[in-house]
């Protein structure tokens, strides 16, 4: 169960890191004279390997899938949530599954949750696109309080955001002290693409709203997740589908520091004096070697499935350990899978 071509293990993660302990390769991708890696998706990052072990598989009457967000625990194990209102624990060397905890919201209906963080105090904030909404919930799944959301983000009618295309990515910047929340898709009356990052600062009565900045994704994808990076930027998967042809995923380097508070900002139309948050592309994930991975439906690479969490884990000599995982949607002709990449993230 362990992940192909390479070795895993815990180590202590740095300073930087929330978590005090997590998953990572045993060693940096080994760099050749020529200063690329080996198994190079590009020269920021390579795959170190992959596992298909929990694909199609079931723990305590639940099933083990429908990944759509990743977080580590400070004892070193992980977070996995899937987006139908289940939290697994799952052992971070073997990706077994240690406990699940159900979700829901306040009437007991299940979520559509999406995006993960576990809080510095051990309990989890939990993104659902249904309305959109955030909630804290305590480490056995009671819900503890949630997050104000800006009227505009709402779903329609009460709000101008489409179906399925709101809160999907969600992350703590270092310190503790900023949340941000990524919308999938462009609200109704923006401009095609352009995607709003929604965060929230930590006062003494918790987390409210902040500044909002504009993100414009690549023609047809949409951003099913964002992570923090230690220096405080944005590690970006950007995804889309075409039927016949299979996934496409992007990894980006965003930074937010310098882009325009766009929370006034009724509609984004190409406005002057609107500065979108700058994207560097890391890797195609089409143009990583496939490891010998097979696929259950066209791709154009067979490696790649529908990929929609993802979290750093470690870093050390230069790069960032970063884990990402698929969404099987419980479908037949997708797989449940988990990556382990280093990511060079100096741009």
């Amino acid at each position: 169960m362990r992940l192909r071509t390479v070795r895993t293990a815990l180590a202590a993660a740095t300073a930087a890191l929330s978590a005090a302990a997590c998953l990572t390769a045993a060693g940096p991708a080994a760099a050749h004279p020529n200063g690329s890696w080996e198994n190079a998706c590009s020269p920021s990052v390579s795959v170190r390997g992959f596992s298909d072990a929990l694909d199609k598989t079931t723990y305590e009457n639940t099933f083990v899938g429908n990944f759509s967000a990743l977080a580590p625990h400070r004892d070193g194990t992980l977070a996995a949530l899937s987006d139908r209102s289940a939290l697994f624990t799952l052992d971070a060397r073997t990706l077994r599954p240690r406990g699940v905890v159900p979700l829901a919201d306040e009437n007991g209906a299940a979520l559509d949750s999406e995006g993960l963080v576990v809080d510095r105090d051990g309990t989890y904030l939990v993104s659902s696109e249904t309305e959109p909404s955030v909630r804290r919930y305590s480490r056995d799944g009671r819900i503890l309080g949630r997050l104000p959301v800006p009227d505009a983000l709402r779903v329609a009618p009460a709000g101008r955001a489409a179906v399925n295309g709101t809160f999907e990515g969600l992350t703590l910047l270092p310190g503790g002290r900023t949340l941000i929340a990524s919308m999938e898709y462009a609200l109704s009356g923006d401009s095609a693409g352009i995607v709003r990052l929604q965060t929230w600062n930590r006062g003494r009565g918790g987390f409210t709203p902040g500044a909002q900045y504009a993100y414009r994704a690549d023609a047809g994808l949409g951003v099913p997740e964002v992570t923090a990076t230690p220096d405080g930027r944005l590690l970006v998967l950007e995804r889309g589908f075409t039927a016949g042809v299979g996934n496409t995923v992007r990894l980006y380097l965003a930074d937010p520091r310098h882009a325009t508070d766009v929370g006034g900002t009724a509609y984004l139309t190409g406005q002057d004096g609107v500065r979108l948050v700058g994207k560097t592309l890391l890797a195609d994930l089409a143009d990583c070697p496939d490891l010998g991975a097979t696929a259950k439906q066209p791709q154009p690479n067979p490696l790649l499935d529908n990929i929609e969490a993802m979290t750093v884990t470690g870093r050390g000599r230069g790069a960032l350990d970063v884990l990402l995982a698929s969404d099987d949607n419980q479908n037949a002709a997708q797989t449940t899978r988990f990556y382990s990449l280093r990511v060079r993230a100096n741009g």
